[in-house]
């Protein structure tokens, strides 16, 4: 019995997804009006067009719906398939994402990941990763590994895949959310990796089957990201790449937003150094700032050291470096008659360690590491 009431209420639900011009919106007004999908279809013309934003035009569309049948092609792939079908007002719907104003009415998931874990991040980045972001990327995840972080990202090339597979590797749940129905993956190359997801996470979308990649689908994925999680990182971006727009959604929904600060001159890093210079979102310089800002640390989780994430110091910063490993308060005088370096030199290291969170200035033109 409950299976019947299942795929009649799901049935209702794909049919309103259906309706031409009934946005999540007015999906939304309408449920709050009527209470659920099928006493939307069976609900009197006038009562429909009488709501706020919805009017005679949308409410036409709703009682003159007839395609039904995509709906039960809907529903048979997704019993076929073992997909699960998260209906907006359903428990399992992702609740960060509930409180978003434009989340789906129907979301499409399949894996065994808890979509509701109690600590999610996204990771998100450039198609066109350098070797800096894929070692910054590698380092944030493995750092989350003793946490059971839910690391989600997109699914694309660069970025999102090295944030799958690191997480995969590391055995942290991980969900890849798309723009396309799951009768495919998007890119083909990445066929292998989402079925590991699948038994070490999932793929996500708001797409029925049949709906292909195409580019406008993309931004609208990119919100569901930033919608599922606690918090955005964006790792490497160009300054119009997609993953801005999912930092600029995730500020929208007041989640934390959190960009790797790059070279000025990297086009690789424009998209996050604007970021960080707009106060769209807060320079990322480790995993124990991340860790700390969203209160995810535990008494079991050693901190690492800040400055970690950044494994590649210069030959100056190297030497200086190991300097102030030797006390635990160093005066620049003492760096410069040590080190053997110019004072410009100096200067410019320690500038940099500074701003990469490695070391701490103290009054006194004294230093520690951090």
């Amino acid at each position: 019995m409950s299976h019947i009431t299942l795929s009649t209420d799901l049935l209702y639900q794909v049919g309103l997804t259906l309706v031409p011009n009934i946005g999540a919106v007015h999906a939304k007004t309408l449920l709050d009006h009527f209470g659920d999908a099928e006493s939307i279809f069976k609900a009197k013309l006038k009562d429909l067009g009488r709501l706020d934003g919805i009017g005679d035009v949308r409410a036409g569309n709703i009682k003159s719906f007839n395609n039904f049948s995509r709906a039960e092609d809907e529903i048979r792939f997704i019993e076929k398939y073992k997909i699960h079908p998260l209906f907006i007002r359903s428990e399992n719907y992702p609740r960060r994402l509930q409180k978003c104003y434009d989340a789906p009415l129907l979301l499409y998931y399949r894996g065994n990941a808890d979509i509701n874990n109690n600590k999610v991040l996204a990771i998100v980045g450039t198609r066109t990763n350098t070797d800096y972001g894929r070692q910054v990327t590698e380092q944030l995840v493995h750092d989350l590994a003793s946490l059971n972080v839910l690391v989600v990202s997109g699914l694309a090339f660069g970025i999102d895949a090295i944030a799958h597979k690191v997480a995969i590797k590391q055995q942290l749940p991980t969900i890849g959310v798309v723009g396309h129905g799951l009768d495919r993956i998007y890119p083909a190359d990445h066929t292998a990796l989402a079925k590991e997801m699948l038994q070490q996470g999932g793929i996500l979308t708001e797409f029925r089957s049949q709906t292909k990649p195409d580019k406008h689908h993309f931004p609208l994925r990119n919100r569901l990201v930033a919608g599922i999680s606690d918090a955005t990182v964006v790792v490497e971006t160009g300054i119009k790449g997609g993953s801005l727009i999912t930092a600029e959604m995730a500020e929208l929904y007041k989640r934390d937003v959190f960009a790797v600060p790059g070279r000025t001159i990297d086009p690789k890093s424009a998209g996050c150094n604007y970021l960080i210079k707009t106060r769209k979102a807060e320079p990322l310089f480790d995993s124990a700032q991340l860790l700390e800002q969203l209160g995810w640390q535990t008494k079991k989780t050693r901190a690492k050291p800040q400055g970690e994430l950044f494994v590649n110091l210069s030959d100056d910063e190297t030497i200086l470096v190991d300097i102030l490993k030797e006390k635990e308060i160093t005066h620049i005088d003492e760096l410069f008659l040590k080190s053997s370096l110019t004072s410009s030199a100096v200067a410019a290291a320690m500038l940099s360690l500074e701003f990469q969170n490695v070391v701490t200035s103290l009054p006194g033109k004294q230093y520690r590491l951090s």
